[in-house]
């Protein structure tokens, strides 16, 4: 991408002056790190703040010094930051008015929570790289261990809502930062204890739709840029749990759910509303897991129909539409945690019967074909997770 440099060339070294506003990032890092004769000195040449007020002092000794500001939250100051040799100047932002990149990831996918026998329920937060076909590492913990919790993503966080540890049923909305591997906060409520929702996200808010106990077609929002308590929203056509969920730039996508249901419901982000019956799957299912989303489709893949199924269904965002089946997994499964990728859709974790599975698979959104297994989640099998992206 490309940046104005007008402000900050007549600071930079001559190394830097051949810059211009048509300059993607790389070139600008590398240039600032040519120019930087103490970066073997112990000076790291990035590093992650919380505020712009935490930045050290911009002096000579910190010029070319790049540095992130990552708030808990979306903010205005959030962005990628260059000393000068006399101030701070930010040349990335990162605030709200950042194309909104939490429906698709350019760098992990996360799978949180989840059951991984003979350990029970676990807090961890696990993350595996989208640019390589890697196994999951541990990166944190969640506030309380769980399965079945729903699962939604911002430009800066992952987010776990609800889920079931034993009883009572947990209404906790925990909140876990992508810039740093951290551990995750409670940062809200949901309106009641639920698990085998579903979670999708636009720009600004998290959205759970469905769940259980009892079984219920509540669609609920909170906001991403303060932490704040769900409300409830709108309904879903169909009282439902353990669907799969997808989201467009636009609207929220409820696919599937148990008991077995082939409905596909839409949702609006930009008005609180209640959902609306755009299409149907090419398998009725439940126990389907957490979705995925291409920047045209959305995918609904595995589940229970009975008995279980392998099916990759595809419907479209452009248009209200059914779904058609455009691949398989590698081995038929059900409650497995979904995350997409700018290129492909991951599935992580399920179950089919006995077997319980830490595969992660992954298939193309550039072409209808199935998908391969690539990857293992961390300390064993896992039913269940919440998946989140980035």
């Amino acid at each position: 991408m490309a940046f104005n440099l007008s402000n900050l060339l007549s600071t930079l070294d001559s190394s830097i002056a051949a810059l211009d506003s048509a300059s993607d990032l790389l070139e600008v890092l590398q240039a600032i790190n040519a120019t930087n004769p103490n970066s073997g000195n112990g000076k790291s040449q990035r590093k992650y703040y919380t505020s712009v007020a935490s930045l050290p002092a911009a002096d000579s000794a910190m010029r070319g010094m790049v540095a992130v500001v990552s708030t808990a939250v979306e903010d205005s100051d959030n962005g990628l930051y260059l000393c000068t040799g006399t101030a701070w100047t930010e040349i990335q932002s990162l605030d709200s008015t950042t194309p909104y990149t939490g429906i698709q990831g350019s760098n992990y996918g996360y799978a949180s929570g989840g059951e991984s026998p003979p350990l029970g329920q676990t807090n961890i937060i696990q993350k595996y790289p989208f640019a390589s076909d890697e196994n999951s590492t541990d990166v944190g913990d969640l506030s309380s261990a769980r399965i079945r919790p729903s699962g939604n993503s911002s430009s800066i966080s992952g987010y776990t809502s609800g889920g079931r540890l034993a009883t009572p049923f947990l209404n906790i909305i925990d909140r876990f930062p992508f810039a740093a591997d951290a551990n995750a906060t409670d940062v809200g409520d949901l309106v009641a204890g639920r698990y085998s929702a579903v979670g999708q996200s636009s720009q600004d808010n998290g959205y759970v739709s469905g769940g259980t106990p009892p079984t219920t077609n509540i669609i609920q929002k909170f906001p991403f840029a303060s932490d704040a308590n769900a409300s409830q929203i709108g309904t879903l056509t169909v009282a439902r749990q353990s669907s799969a969920g997808q989201s467009s730039t636009e609207n929220g996508y409820t696919s599937g759910g148990f008991p077995p249901s082939n409905v596909i419901d839409k949702f609006p982000f930009a008005s609180d509303a209640n959902a609306s019956d755009v299409g149907d799957l090419s398998v009725a299912r439940g126990l389907v897991g957490s979705g995925n989303s291409s920047v045209t489709h959305g995918y609904t893949a595995g589940g229970f129909a009975p008995p279980d199924v392998n099916t990759i269904d595809k419907f479209p965002f452009a248009s209200d539409a059914s779904a058609s089946d455009v691949g398989d997994l590698f081995t038929v499964r059900r409650d497995m945690a979904g995350t997409s990728s700018t290129v492909s859709g991951y599935n992580a974790g399920g179950q089919s019967g006995s077997p319980l599975y830490d595969d992660i698979d992954k298939f193309p959104f550039a072409s209808d074909a199935s998908a391969t297994d690539v990857a293992n989640l961390y300390q064993g099998v896992r039913e269940r997770p919440a998946g989140q992206q980035y």
